[in-house]
């Protein structure tokens, strides 16, 4: 094994990579969806996996009251609140259409709500939504219920209705406390409300407060960098989640409206990155894999030392229930073996459950090799080892050239002789290593002219 010079590293990995929270990864799925299939899948999948695992809820609330230049999310800028009712009427309305395709009472084992912003939504509409949710269906005993929350509006009576539901846990947008580069990225969040929204939080019983960090950001230095940590540290979150900034401005119009010359290049991200994790390590925080930190002790650290952490569309969670129904507009369903998303504008949406139909307009039906490298994927990303079948081996074999020897000659991984391991290092590169079984990506790149689909790894 020889190492070669980080800022070789850095240039050599430097690649357009997936994030791996789904396999196939959602570029490569078709534009259309055989809506039959998908009902007859999710059907079957649900017969398997109710009674003993249970099924997770996402559920999508996309408005904001202001445009974050950086994010990369679905989500409609508005002021009108006036907007929350018709919203959750018809998103309530589609859970109404999958629970007649299900057929008896779902046992709910875990809700997330993701956004846009859901505290946009006022704590008398969120109560209304989880409590429709719940009607007629079972709670598992293992139930988790998680939001992303916004420091600058989540407020004491939000968190009081989601503690009341079963919601432990809450990841706050933090990104960087920087004066110079929330201005940057429209995006201004003084630390007094972090603070305030955290004191809160645990005062209302939540017992996981996690917060969410981005690296690559405009405007970001070393310096700056390590004030955030330092402010981020001393309040000591549960998890911490370090995502590098996925710069894609030909699908998120609205990274176009800061000078790319803001943006750090590839070495000082990667300064940036190994800066937060050395402070994180100094402070107690233990590597979970591809961007989590999380405090021994928390259930992320726990179902990683267990073997039991999963990872889907929400990233890292400690739930398998082996079934995702996606609930409102662009939401994105995961029945084992097949994807569905949502239609991405709200016309479309309303107009879709109105018609009493499920409001999906794409989606992939996985085979059997689909199958086993979903789960390949699964295992570099959470478990940091894979031991593929031989006929499969044998295929990453030749799809990957000399790319599996240079992993290991770069330390970045141990290959046995029917195997891959990961190593220490190797989890700065774990986006790398899961494009080893990435076989439409792989086959994709042997054909001319690919259009740019993905951010760079660093």
């Amino acid at each position: 094994m020889s190492i070669i010079p980080q800022s070789a590293m850095v240039k050599r990995y430097n690649l357009p990579v997936p994030r791996y929270t789904s396999y196939p990864t959602v570029p490569f799925w078709p534009q259309t969806i055989d809506l039959q299939a998908w009902k007859d899948r999710v059907k079957r999948r649900f017969a398997v996996v109710n009674s003993n695992r249970g099924i997770s809820l996402y559920i999508h609330l996309p408005f904001c009251e202001s445009l974050c230049t950086y994010c990369g999310c679905n989500k409609k800028i508005t002021k009108n609140h006036g907007e929350e009712t018709p919203y959750l009427g018809t998103l309530l309305e589609e859970w109404k259409h999958y629970r007649w395709l299900l057929g008896e009472a779902p046992v709910i084992r875990e809700i997330h709500l993701g956004g846009g912003t859901p505290t946009f939504f006022s704590p008398a509409n969120l109560d209304t939504l989880l409590t429709e949710l719940k009607r007629e269906a079972i709670i598992h005993p293992g139930f988790e219920g998680s939001i992303e929350g916004h420091p600058n509006n989540t407020t004491k009576e939000h968190l009081e209705v989601l503690h009341r539901h079963g919601f432990k846990r809450i990841s706050y947008g933090v990104q960087d406390n920087d004066a110079h580069v929330q201005k940057l990225i429209n995006r201004i969040q003084p630390w007094e409300n972090v603070v305030n929204a955290t004191i809160n939080a645990r005062k209302s019983g939540f017992k996981s407060v996690n917060f969410d960090l981005i690296y690559g950001l405009p405007g970001q230095t070393l310096e700056s960098m390590m004030l955030t940590l330092q402010q981020v540290i001393s309040l000591k979150p549960d998890r911490i989640a370090f995502y590098s900034y996925a710069h894609v401005p030909w699908t998120s119009r609205g990274q176009r409206l800061f000078d790319e010359k803001d943006l750090p290049n590839a070495s000082l991200k990667m300064d940036l990155y190994m800066l937060g994790k050395k402070r994180f390590a100094a402070a107690g925080y233990a590597d979970i894999g591809m961007d989590h930190f999380a405090l021994p002790g928390e259930a992320l650290f726990e179902a990683r030392a267990e073997g039991k952490i999963h990872r889907n569309f929400m990233g890292y969670t400690t739930q398998n229930s082996g079934m995702l129904i996606g609930l409102g507009v662009s939401s994105i369903s995961d029945a084992g073996n097949a994807y569905a998303q949502n239609h991405k504008t709200l016309q479309e949406y309303y107009e879709s459950v109105g018609k009493g139909e499920l409001p999906v307009f794409r989606g992939c039906m996985l085979d059997d090799e689909d199958v086993r490298f979903k789960k390949y994927v699964l295992d570099v990303t959470c478990r940091g080892f894979v031991k593929p079948e031989p006929a499969d081996w044998n295929l990453v074999q030749q799809l990957n050239g000399n790319y599996l020897q240079q992993l290991e000659n770069d330390g970045l991984i141990v290959l046995h002789k029917d195997s891959v391991e990961v190593t220490f290092l190797g989890n700065h590169f774990l986006r790398n290593i899961a494009r080893v079984f990435d076989l439409y990506l792989l086959r994709s790149e042997r054909e001319p002219k690919q259009e740019r689909k993905f951010s760079q790894a660093i």
